[in-house]
């Protein structure tokens, strides 16, 4: 990528940043950004593979294959510290004992791309890695060159990150934790200015205690938003409603709604006359009676409705041109692993998500099922998740595959780690799913689910693959498989 000027006006020395941890998604966009901006950048991981491993040669930013103290020795000025890394770590020890200067990715961003920005940050549970590429597609079609963030390769830039001389930042605003030695999330170091709260519902049991403290996180977060600033909250999330009033900005709610299905608790955005197909979505978007206008966009399912209400919310309150918006949502080619069709061969649609809660597997089935009227759904999931393999989701999960005509479960990704008493069930969960006349199996791995599955695949049918991991290149093995004669 191109150097590319950068805009908030403070004139930064050039330093040597040191990434440990350097392959991972956020960590390579993160070493992007920062050569982006004439740093120079080294970093250390271990087992880097493609697409990371070529995407930080392409950048040309040299890293180290293994955690080692000598990977220290040319003294670098900052040393970032990815939250994969922990104590232990040969050399984040080295760090700690030579008092080399250590932060934070989520830091590492607000110091240097976030201060003096506008920045526009997309949060809640689910639909950010969406509603963030869709966010900075709109305001590029506005002509608002923003730079950006995001968890996930946005399709019409080909990248995740981008860094440019607009006032504007657009960032996913993740609610995980930071790093080892700060286990808040990083979305508090975000400064925003124009806020999305999309929903929110307990997740990431493994760093959040319960609700309540998942709730502080995003109240803390919405607590961030300046006077002068936008909260565009999502009315349909009773959390959302309930943390919204809180703040000390204007808010801008949205909800669904149309015609039939008023928007819950009158949200300022709705949409009416919804129509799904296969080629997209069109509404008609209001502002409490005044119509915005006509929306067309490739997206699918009601979720994705609220995702454009909410960047249309967001645009409007940095009064982007209005055609620019409508323009780029018509033109969105949304994320890689978020319904993203793989292919489809002989009539078989073999689609790629990234689903792994259960509200986000339930709304993702509802969307498959509006785009493909009338074509059989089979469900394949892999519970790979911390939140995916943990018991106090087995009803939920029951629930979520009710829309699927087919289900099909690999085994826990990483069984060990729990008891009986805490994992999911997966022999209670095909029980229960069958006593509702469903047809349900778990089997072990890609290669088995493969092997049952395409004898019986038909003309018209939709294989919803839903993990968040590579689950063994199951995809592409499905379409190999529906491939032979």
């Amino acid at each position: 990528m191109a150097r590319q000027t950068r805009g908030h006006k403070r004139t930064k020395s050039l330093l040597h940043y040191h990434l440990i941890g350097i392959g991972g998604t956020a960590m390579a966009s993160l070493a992007g950004l920062l050569k982006a901006a004439g740093h120079k950048v080294t970093g250390s991981d271990q087992n880097v593979y493609p697409p990371m491993s070529t995407g930080l040669e392409e950048m040309g930013i040299a890293y180290n294959q293994g955690y080692r103290p000598e990977n220290l020795a040319s003294n670098p000025d900052i040393v970032v510290v990815g939250n994969a890394i922990s104590r232990g770590n040969p050399e984040l020890e080295e760090v700690l004992i030579r008092k080399l200067r250590y932060t934070s990715a989520a830091a590492t961003i607000k110091e240097e791309f976030i201060w003096g920005r506008h920045s526009l940050a997309v949060a809640g549970t689910h639909g950010k890695t969406t509603t963030t590429s869709l966010l900075a597609w709109v305001l590029e079609s506005a002509g608002l060159n923003p730079s950006f963030l995001i968890g996930g390769v946005a399709e019409n830039f080909g990248t995740s990150y981008r860094l440019t001389d607009s006032k504007y930042f657009v960032i996913e605003a993740d609610e995980y934790d930071t790093a080892y030695f700060d286990k808040g999330p990083k979305m508090w170091h975000y400064l925003p200015d124009t806020a999305i709260v999309n929903n929110i519902e307990f997740d990431h049991a493994d760093i959040y205690r319960d609700e309540e403290a998942y709730k502080f996180a995003f109240a803390r977060f919405i607590n961030l938003i300046p006077k002068n600033g936008v909260l565009v909250a999502g009315w349909d999330s009773p959390i959302t409603r309930e943390l919204a009033p809180k703040s000390f900005a204007p808010v801008e709610s949205f909800g669904y709604g149309d015609d039939t299905q008023p928007p819950s608790g009158q949200a300022h955005w709705h949409a009416r006359d919804v129509g799904f197909t296969e080629s997209g979505t069109t509404f008609r978007a209001f502002r409490s009676n005044d119509e915005w206008g006509k929306v067309e966009t490739p997206l699918a399912g009601a979720f994705n409705v609220r995702n454009v209400l909410a960047v249309i919310a967001a645009a409007e309150a940095i009064k982007a041109d209005r055609d620019g918006v409508r323009a780029g949502l018509k033109t969105f080619a949304s994320v890689k692993r978020r319904m993203e069709v793989r292919g489809e061969i002989r009539g078989v649609a073999v689609i790629d998500d990234f689903a792994h809660h259960p509200t986000a597997i339930r709304e993702t089935i509802d969307a498959i099922r509006q785009k493909y009227k009338g074509r059989r759904i089979v469900a394949v999931f892999e519970p790979r998740s911390y939140t995916a393999q943990r018991r106090e989701f087995q009803q939920d999960y029951v629930k979520a595959f009710r829309g699927a005509d087919e289900i099909i479960f690999a085994a826990l990704f990483r069984p060990d780690r729990y008891t009986k008493e805490t994992a999911l069930d997966l022999d209670e969960l095909v029980r229960d799913l069958a006593s509702t006349g469903k047809g349900a199996k778990q089997l072990k791995n890609a290669d088995a689910i493969v092997s049952d599955l395409t004898p019986r695949l038909k003309e018209r049918d939709v294989v919803l693959v839903m993990s968040n991991g590579g689950f063994d290149g199951i995809h592409q093995k499905l379409l190999d498989a529906l491939a032979r004669p």
